[in-house]
């Protein structure tokens, strides 16, 4: 059983086919029995996903609506809630001081970084499709994961 942080990026996977879908479907998995840590400004960020999905048409409306149900329940029984702190933001101020990270990156990895600082001997693993953010997060000496690599 691991922890596992999971980027918006990342979490999308979960609800829409795209590459990397197979390998979150497993990680995901109740027979694995990892715990799955996202921030909760994810919550806004997939919304605006699917519906961004839904008004290019990829996405018809039931099934974005279907989604967003399924994502409510997972809210509720599955995944755990990183809150949006002030010492997330301190530490998302310092990342972009240091690091050329978009604003919404900075605070999606200093989540995890809060998380990691708080778990103690349960560290968790950064998930995220973006090469830019894991890069950064692996020389934060994070243990990280992309979805879609082979």
């Amino acid at each position: 059983m691991a922890l596992f942080y999971l980027d918006t990026s990342a979490l999308v996977k979960l609800y829409v086919r795209e590459p990397g879908t197979e390998r979150m479907l497993r990680l995901a998995s109740r027979e694995h029995n990892h715990r799955l840590a996202i921030l909760t400004i994810a919550e806004i960020e997939l919304r605006s996903a699917i519906r961004r999905r839904e008004r290019s048409t990829d996405l018809d409306a039931t099934s974005a609506n279907q989604i967003l149900r399924n994502f409510e329940s997972h809210l509720e029984t599955r995944l755990l809630r990183q809150p949006l702190t002030e010492s997330v933001l301190d530490t998302a101020k310092a990342l972009l001081d240091g690091h050329p990270l978009r604003a919404y990156d900075a605070i999606q990895l200093a989540g995890c970084l809060v998380l990691r600082a708080a778990a103690g001997m349960d560290q968790p693993v950064f998930v995220c499709a973006d090469r830019d953010l894991l890069a950064t997060a692996g020389f934060l000496k994070l243990s990280v994961l992309d979805p879609a690599s082979p």
